[in-house]
């Protein structure tokens, strides 16, 4: 059984025993959170997909871990104007394992 979750304004797949990375939830590590905005559920051959979303269709998870990604180095250039700019940026993130799905 997988489901479609909508969370941190992203679509992810999802199966229960997955472990996946969002945007940055607000939830101490270890705790159990409902993610209740699914898209979509399927179980093999058969989906039900959601207008915009399933009506009673939640997905538990648990916090595994937050952190921060790989940096990501911004480089801006006007060649023959003396103009040089370096930025970098490190998006956090929160690790889930996905737990039951009830559809």
């Amino acid at each position: 059984m997988y489901a479609v979750i909508k969370t941190g304004g992203k679509q992810y797949r999802v199966a229960s025993g997955e472990k996946i990375k969002v945007e940055q939830i607000a939830a101490d590590v270890g705790q159990e959170i409902v993610i209740d905005q699914v898209l979509a559920v399927g179980n093999g051959a058969e989906l039900k997909v959601g207008t915009p979303l399933v009506s009673g269709a939640t997905v538990k998870a648990i916090v595994v871990a937050h952190g921060k990604h790989d940096k990501v180095h911004i480089f801006k250039m006007r060649r023959r104007k003396h103009y040089q700019k370096r930025q970098g940026h490190r998006q956090q993130f929160t690790e889930l394992q996905i737990g039951a799905i009830a559809a």
